[in-house]
């Protein structure tokens, strides 16, 4: 097990980088907002079981993989901002709909489970993230380095839902707000969609 110092210092770190905005969160706002509180609710679900394969990667060691053969690493980069390509283009094209309220469509939340698997699965970053961060809170010896860092990436995991869940929810309470304001829809998938391809683009330009 971690020390309990350093797994004290580990969660408040945590806390503070899963408030910080960033790809995983704007993508379960965006989807909420569009589907409703219970879809917002299941992307963050799909990002948090993306996030816990990371970290047993990490715990492996699929960052050395990475740095070992950067063309696997390049190739997961293009597949991820190609997924939020889609994902962005999808959601302009549809923006003079009305919101599809994916929470009462059958299908809708798995859909949005499984985009948030793909979309967090399909960043690279987030491999080479861990294996920088928790390391620095393992202490060799208080035994198997690959236990305290699973302990460390399931806390992670735990933070990350327990704030980005509650936002996909009220992103979703908002999207409903806006139900029957179709000007405000109209802006909504818009911006929507060009958080989706600004994200595709910064994956993809990232070295």
């Amino acid at each position: 097990m971690p020390d309990p110092a350093l797994f004290a210092a580990f969660v408040v770190a945590a806390t503070v980088l899963v408030l910080t905005p960033g790809p995983d969160m704007l993508f379960i706002m965006g989807v909420g907002a569009i589907g409703g509180p219970a879809v917002g609710l299941c992307a963050a679900l799909g990002v948090a079981l993306g996030l816990a394969v990371h970290a047993v990667a990490t715990a492996f060691g699929l960052a050395a993989l990475f740095s070992a053969v950067p063309t696997l690493y390049v190739v997961v980069k293009l597949c991820g901002a190609a997924y939020l390509l889609y994902l962005g283009i999808t959601t302009l094209r549809r923006r003079d709909e009305g919101l599809g309220r994916a929470d009462t469509v059958p299908g809708g939340r798995a859909r949005a489970f499984r985009r948030g698997v793909y979309s967090n699965l399909l960043n690279p970053k987030v491999v080479l993230f861990n294996a920088a961060f928790l390391p620095q809170f393992v202490d060799p010896s208080r035994g198997s380095v690959t236990a305290q860092l699973l302990v460390l990436g399931a806390a992670f995991v735990l933070v990350d839902l327990f704030i980005d869940g509650p936002i996909g929810l009220l992103a979703g309470r908002l999207g409903a707000l806006l139900a029957g304001h179709r000007r405000a829809l109209r802006r909504l998938h818009i911006a929507t969609g060009s958080v989706f391809i600004g994200l595709s683009a910064r994956l993809a330009l990232t070295r």
